[in-house]
Parts: C-alpha cells; sequence; structure tokens
C-alpha cells in the first residue's frame, strides 16, 4: 500500500488539505498527517484539524510521497521548520514524491528542489523567488519527475486525482474519480 505524509501547519488551507486527505484515502492510500505541534491546527479559514500524529513521530519513517498543502500563512510556517525542510531533501533522495499546492511550491523552492524544474503554484509566490533555470507556467497542475506542483484551492480536486494516478496509475485514479460525479466537459 502506498504511504503519504501530509504535514498540517497553522494557516494551511483547509480546502486543499482537506481534498487531497480525502481523495487519497479514498483510493486507498495510507494517508499520515502531521502536525507541525501537538494537538489540534486551526487553518486559514479557522477550521480546526487534529493531526493522526505529531511531525516527530514520524520523521524517521517511509513514504512514498510528501505532500504539502498550502494556504498562508501555512506555507511561511512548512518553510520556516527544518524538519519538513529535511524531509523533502531526505525523500527526494530516496527518489520519492515531493509535491505541493497553492503558496507551498516555495518550500520545495527552500529546499533546493526547483532548480530547473517546470512548475505552478499560486500567481505571484515564487515571482521573486524562482531561480532563472526553473520554469513557472501558472498551469492548474505541473509534473517534473517526482515533482508535482499544482495552482490553488481551485485545482485541489484535479491535484489529489494527479497524485493517486502517478501512485496507483490511471485506472485507480478513474476508479476514485468516477463517484465523484464531476462535469468534465468545464
Amino acid at each position: 500500500m502506498a504511504r503519504v505524509l501530509v504535514p498540517i501547519a497553522e494557516g494551511c488551507e483547509e480546502l486543499e488539505a482537506v481534498t487531497i486527505i480525502d481523495l487519497l484515502r479514498r483510493a486507498g492510500i495510507e494517508v499520515v498527517t502531521a502536525g507541525l505541534q501537538p494537538g489540534p491546527i486551526t487553518c486559514s479559514r479557522k477550521t480546526v484539524i487534529i493531526p493522526d500524529v505529531d511531525l516527530d513521530e514520524v520523521l524517521d519513517q517511509d513514504f512514498d510521497m510528501l505532500v504539502l498543502p498550502g494556504g498562508q500563512p501555512g506555507a511561511d510556517n512548512l518553510n520556516s521548520d527544518a524538519r519538513v525542510q529535511s524531509l523533502i531533501q531526505r525523500l527526494s533522495v530516496e527518489g520519492k514524491y515531493t509535491t505541493a499546492i497553492c503558496a507551498a511550491p516555495k518550500v520545495l523552492l527552500s529546499a533546493g528542489l526547483l532548480e530547473g524544474k517546470t512548475v505552478t503554484a499560486y500567481p505571484g509566490v515564487l515571482d521573486d523567488i524562482i531561480p532563472s533555470s526553473a520554469t513557472y507556467t501558472g498551469n492548474a497542475i505541473e509534473y517534473d519527475g517526482k515533482i508535482i506542483t499544482s495552482r490553488g484551492p481551485g485545482t485541489a480536486m484535479d491535484f489529489a486525482l494527479s497524485l493517486i494516478e502517478a501512485l496507483m496509475g490511471t485506472s485507480q485514479r478513474q476508479a476514485v474519480e468516477g463517484p465523484l460525479v464531476r462535469d468534465n466537459n468545464g
């Protein structure tokens, strides 16, 4: 079974976090939510999430993918956490997926992963900090090797479905997407 870590920081975008957690679990993926600090996490719109564990409890565990929800100040809180930076670098070296949505791609940038990559993020987030070797597209989702990025809350469902496809294939994505009764005509 695929195993995914979703760090949850104060001020994260709850629409992104909950959508990712929900859809990946529907796909049969083991999702571990880990708070940057003990106890409940208050999201950007005041929704309270109770993580499965504290981040310290899973730092040395194996995961197939790391998913960083965005939102502010959530992305800044992820970015300033040395444990998160270390996890990103370790999983990247191990050839695992490192993924981020909305403002969180800047966390991947701080970890040194976006050099020479094609990425997307919430408009304006990477404007003054993206390396000249990276390409920012503004697309809903970008795949560049084991790095997957997405634009924001409005792309959270497509992002989550893309993560399912990356880990489990097209048929599992379709198995999850079908019952969602999405209008794929725009």
